[in-house]
């Protein structure tokens, strides 16, 4: 593992700098509750649509403890706010209030940061009046999470059924490849539409979730499966699997403990490239009303909001925060991914 990372920031700086980057979003998804500083529901109707509270450093020209300007409201009806520089609330660290659970086991009534009376809305506001960065934060462990259990799902499918269908050939190769086939046939955003319109729409948000995981195993082991295949017939040949065979050794342990761990060094790549897709695939459900639904955020649905309201979309900005943390993602798994096939690739070792 060591080599692995001295041999990626080497040759591969960027895919170093982006694997860094998705440490860091996913260490944040999983300690949201403590690092939040406001509950994901939490609504301050008096300040809905109210642009980012920031942190200053600098007061009357000194450089002072961190803190925030107060807010005051000039139009309700507009959602029009103004800083009121003469009211200022300290920002301060491990506070202490209502009591959460940090991963849902180990409770805790301290929270990273905090400023009191004062409102600190880094990512500015909703048009229910949610703390933007709270719930982006809290959004990212379903939106993160669903692409590394949907893609761990389709791994071991993809894996199994690409592994015997290259192994024993004949029959079974034509059923598991021709069901291959049918899947791959249909475009799969429309195939995913169809898969969740088969389920009923007033399922509980961890149903829906549990249902997108699912669907979208479902929908992208298959090229995994074909591919795994083609790799399989080759290394069914070399003298090692013989050797196993004329030992006695049972099929399936011959798939599982010499061929398949042959195909790791692509399967790996192809994972890492996969698990946007994923993503994408539960921001676009969201998006669209379909998948994980309110209170609950995930960057897909916080971004509906902004879906056919231009008001919102050039008066409050900041809704499209979710969008950036998709795309930057999206980009960082690509970029991992590419420099994982090039340390992988023997050709450069």
């Amino acid at each position: 593992m060591r080599t692995f990372f001295i041999r990626l920031k080497g040759r591969h700086r960027v895919s170093y700098i982006s694997l860094w980057i998705l440490v860091f979003l996913y260490v944040c998804a999983l300690l949201a509750d403590f690092i939040i500083p406001y509950p994901y529901d939490l609504q301050h109707r008096e300040y809905a649509l109210c642009g980012p509270v920031l942190p200053h450093l600098v007061y009357n020209g000194h450089i002072t403890r961190p803190f925030v300007y107060g807010i005051e409201v000039v139009n309700p009806a507009f959602k029009e706010y103004r800083v009121d520089t003469r009211k200022i609330y300290p920002i301060r660290f491990f506070v202490k209030g209502p009591e959460r659970k940090v991963l849902g086991l180990i409770k805790t009534d301290r929270y990273l940061f905090g400023a009191g009376e004062g409102k600190i809305f880094l990512f500015g506001t909703d048009n229910h009046g949610r703390d933007v960065f709270s719930r982006v934060l809290y959004g990212a462990r379903i939106s993160l999470s669903i692409g590394v259990i949907g893609v761990t799902v389709s791994f071991i499918l993809g894996l199994l059924i690409g592994g015997i269908s290259g192994y024993f050939g004949g029959m079974t190769d034509t059923v598991l490849m021709r069901t291959v086939e049918i899947i791959m046939m249909f475009p799969s955003f429309y195939l995913m539409l169809a898969l969740r319109a088969v389920f009923p729409a007033n399922l509980s948000s961890v149903q829906v979730y549990l249902l997108i995981v699912i669907i979208l195993s479902l929908i992208g082991w298959a090229s995994l499966a074909r591919i795994i295949r083609g790799m399989v017939l080759s290394i069914k040949e070399e003298e090692y699997v013989m050797a196993a065979r004329a030992l006695g050794l049972s099929s399936f342990r011959i798939i599982t403990r010499h061929i398949l761990p042959n195909t790791f060094s692509y399967t790996i790549t192809a994972l890492t490239l996969s698990i946007p897709d994923y993503i994408l695939g539960e921001s676009a459900l969201s998006l669209l009303g379909l998948g994980i639904q309110e209170p609950y955020p995930s960057w897909g649905n916080m971004l509906s909001v902004v879906v056919g309201n231009l008001r919102i979309l050039t008066g409050a900005p900041w809704m499209l925060i979710p969008g950036l943390f998709i795309f930057l993602t999206v980009l960082a798994f690509n970029f991992l991914g590419d420099g994982i096939r090039e340390v992988t690739d023997p050709k450069n070792w």
